[in-house]
């Protein structure tokens, strides 16, 4: 489980169909192979460890909805370890299991901000709600605002500085990983679903 705040960026060594090294620092501190590190969101399982970068295999699935197989090298990369029990939740919980990828389609500067607009498929758009949360590239963000195909985001000066999103640009395919909560309300509200009912769910603190 991650948080979706990016504590490095790395710069891809090499990329094959089913490898990836990556260049770090401190995210390979305290890590050890069997380790799961966020790579533009994505979990991968750590596979080798040298003092300055790590290697993951990658699977045919990831690359499917990932933006994984564009990576080539000198490709800078966002980078996430798993959360620690007990650690701070900055942001929200993400699984790194993309959902798919989305279109940078506007980009507009807003006092030190960026309003970034993503084009996004149906089965993404269906989730995603207004000031709910959503992960770019691993990086967790507020939804601010949507419409029938795509949605925004602010991005702020820190996170441009300190994420690869300081390169964005209309029409980079980025990763997309929506709210898990979204989908389990989703399912639990499901015919299938038992004695699960919108006040059950009231009563339990999943809805207001």
């Amino acid at each position: 489980m991650f948080t979706g705040i990016i504590e490095e960026v790395g710069k891809v060594v090499t990329a094959s169909p089913d490898k990836l090294t990556v260049n770090a620092s401190k995210v390979l501190q305290e890590t050890e192979p069997g380790a799961s590190i966020a790579v533009n969101g994505v979990c991968l399982t750590v596979t080798n460890l040298t003092r300055n970068s790590f290697t993951v295999d990658v699977m045919e699935e990831t690359l499917r909805r990932s933006n994984l197989g564009r990576l080539t090298s000198g490709a800078k990369v966002n980078l996430e370890r798993a959360m620690a029990l007990g650690g701070r939740m900055g942001g929200h919980l993400v699984q790194g299991h993309i959902d798919g990828t989305g279109k940078v389609i506007s980009i507009k500067p807003e006092n030190g901000a960026a309003l970034v607009k993503i084009e996004a498929p149906p089965a993404i758009m269906h989730y995603v709600v207004e000031k709910g949360f959503i992960a770019v590239d691993g990086i967790s963000l507020t939804v601010t605002g949507k419409d029938t195909g795509s949605f925004g985001v602010s991005i702020v000066n820190f996170t441009q500085q300190n994420t690869i999103l300081a390169d964005v640009k209309i029409g980079i395919i980025v990763n997309l990983e929506i709210d898990i909560i979204a989908k389990y309300v989703e399912q639990l509200t499901k015919p299938h679903s038992g004695n699960i009912s919108m006040d059950f769910l009231r009563e339990h603190g999943f809805t207001v």
